[in-house]
C-alpha cells in the first residue's frame, strides 16, 4: 500500500511540473467524455419524448379509420369541379367488429361532421366528431374544466360539445367556454367541457393524421341526426363531398399481448369485407412503440461507436505525450533503476500517471456533458425569445434531453481504462531501458 501511495504521488508530481501540457492532453478524454453524454441525453429524451406520446394513444388501442382511396387521373378529370365519394367503415362494418371482438375493453365509434367551426367572426375547418363516452378512457383523453359526453347526452341527442384545449384558446381567448355557445354549420352546440392539452401539434396529434387540440366532440346519436353522413368541403370555388357513416373505429384490447394479434384479425376481418385496404388504414400505437424503443436501441448503438472513436483518439493523444515524455525522462529512469527501482515500478509509474490523467480528464468530461445537457432543456426553448436570432428558430424549438446514468457510468470508465490500455506501450517502452545506457542520455 505505501509502494502504491508513494507511485501516486510520484504520478500527481511529475503532471504538475507539466501541467499545460497534463491539461492539453486530457482534452481528448474530456470532449469524448462530454459529448457522449450529451448525444446520449440528447437520443435518450427525444426517444422518451416519442415514445410518451405513442403511449398517450393507448398501448392496447387499435384504430381503424377510413381513408379516401387513391383515384387515377382519368378517373379524377370525368368529376370535374363537384363530385361525392363514398368510402370506410360503415355501421354495417362497426356491428360486425362487435360482434368477432366481444372482449375487447371497448369499441368506440368516431364520425366526423361539419365543414366549418364558427364563433363570431372566427372561423376554422371543422374537426367535429361525433363519438360515445367511451372515448375519454379509450384515447387517454382528460378533461380541463367542465364534463365530458354522457349516456344521457346520447339518449337525448343532445347539442352540446366538448372542445379541444386550442379551441378554448382560439375561439374564446380570455373568456370561460362552458355554457356558451358555439356553431358548426349552421348548428349551435353548448360547450359543457374543455379537454386538457393532448401533445403538441406535431407529436401525438401527427401520429393520428390530425391536431387532436383542435377537436370538438359531440355525441354520435346528434351527429348522425343533425349532420347526416355527407360532409363537404369548399375549396377555390369547388367543393368535394364524401359520403362517409363512420370516421375511425377505436378498438381497446383486453391485454397488450393480444394486441397485435388482434390487429390483425381486425385487418383479415376488414379485408374481407371491403375486398383490400384501400379505403381502410390502421394504426397500432404498440406497433409504433415497439418500433420506436428498436430505433432507440439503434440510435444507442451508434452514439456508443462514435463515443469510441472520440475516446480513441483521446487514447492516442494520451500514448503520444507519454511517449515523448519517455524520450525526456530518459536520465530520470536511468536514476531510478540504478537506486534500485526494477521494471515493475517504472512501469506502475506510468501507468498511473496515464490513469489518473484519464481520470481526472473523465471526471471533467462528465461535469461537462451534465451541464451542456441539463442546459440545453433551458437554452433551446429560450432561442426563439432571443432579442436577435429568436427570428431563426421556430416558436416551438425544444430539445427535450435525458441524462442517463448508465451513460456517465460507462463514459467515465472508458476514459480511465482508455488511459490505461494506452499507457501500457510508453510504461513498458520506458521500463524496457538499460539503466547504463539510459544514464548517460543527454
Amino acid at each position: 500500500m505505501t509502494f502504491l501511495i508513494e507511485t501516486i504521488k510520484l504520478g500527481l508530481a511529475n503532471l504538475r511540473l507539466q501541467m499545460l501540457r497534463s491539461i492539453l492532453t486530457a482534452l481528448g478524454i474530456i470532449f469524448g467524455v462530454a459529448a457522449v453524454i450529451t448525444m446520449v441525453s440528447i437520443g435518450e429524451g427525444s426517444t422518451a419524448e416519442a415514445l410518451a406520446q405513442i403511449e398517450s394513444l393507448g398501448a392496447k388501442n387499435i384504430i381503424l379509420r377510413s381513408q379516401k382511396p387513391p383515384e387515377d387521373q382519368s378517373q379524377q378529370n370525368s368529376q370535374q369541379r363537384s363530385f361525392v365519394s363514398k368510402y370506410g367503415i360503415t355501421r354495417e362494418d362497426f356491428r360486425v367488429i362487435q360482434q368477432n371482438f366481444p372482449d375487447a375493453e371497448a369499441i368506440v365509434p368516431l364520425k366526423e361532421v361539419g365543414a366549418q367551426v364558427l364563433r363570431g367572426s372566427k372561423r376554422q375547418t371543422s374537426q367535429g366528431i361525433g363519438t360515445t363516452p367511451d372515448l375519454l378512457e379509450a384515447a387517454k383523453l382528460q378533461i380541463a374544466r367542465g364534463r365530458y359526453l354522457t349516456e344521457q347526452d346520447m339518449a337525448s341527442s343532445d347539442v352540446v360539445c366538448v372542445i379541444g384545449h386550442e379551441v378554448a384558446k382560439e375561439m374564446f381567448h380570455l373568456e370561460d367556454p362552458i355554457g356558451e355557445t358555439i356553431h358548426i354549420d349552421s348548428t349551435p352546440l353548448r360547450v359543457v367541457g374543455v379537454l386538457a392539452p393532448v401533445g403538441l401539434s406535431g407529436g401525438a396529434g401527427a401520429t393520428v393524421g390530425r391536431d387532436l387540440n383542435l377537436d370538438i366532440h359531440l355525441p354520435i346519436t346528434t351527429a348522425r341526426s343533425v349532420f347526416g353522413d355527407t360532409v363537404m368541403r369548399r375549396t377555390s370555388g369547388s367543393f368535394q363531398a364524401s359520403e362517409v357513416q363512420i370516421s375511425e373505429v377505436y378498438l381497446v384490447a383486453p391485454t397488450r399481448d393480444r394486441v397485435v394479434s388482434d390487429a390483425a384479425r381486425l385487418r383479415r376481418l376488414m379485408n374481407h369485407r371491403h375486398g383490400g385496404m384501400e379505403e381502410l388504414g390502421m394504426i397500432v400505437p404498440y406497433e409504433l412503440l415497439e418500433t420506436a424503443r428498436k430505433e432507440a436501441l439503434t440510435g444507442q448503438w451508434i452514439s456508443g461507436a462514435i463515443a469510441a472513436i472520440s475516446l480513441l483518439v483521446g487514447g492516442i493523444g494520451i500514448m503520444n505525450i507519454m511517449l515523448a515524455s519517455v524520450t525526456e525522462r530518459t536520465r530520470e529512469i536511468g536514476i531510478r533503476r540504478a537506486l534500485g527501482a526494477t521494471r515493475k515500478h517504472i512501469v506502475s509509474q506510468f501507468l498511473v500517471e496515464t490513469g489518473v490523467l484519464s481520470s481526472i480528464g473523465g471526471l471533467i468530461g462528465v461535469a461537462l456533458g451534465l451541464g451542456l445537457s441539463l442546459g440545453l432543456n433551458v437554452l433551446v426553448p429560450w432561442l426563439p425569445r432571443a432579442p436577435v436570432i429568436g427570428k431563426y428558430f421556430p416558436a416551438d424549438a425544444s430539445l427535450p434531453t435525458l441524462v442517463s446514468p448508465w451513460s456517465v457510468i460507462v463514459a467515465f470508465l472508458v476514459a480511465a481504462a482508455t488511459g490505461l490500455v494506452f499507457g501500457i506501450y510508453p510504461a513498458r517502452k520506458a521500463a524496457a531501458q538499460d539503466p547504463i545506457v539510459a544514464l548517460r542520455h543527454d
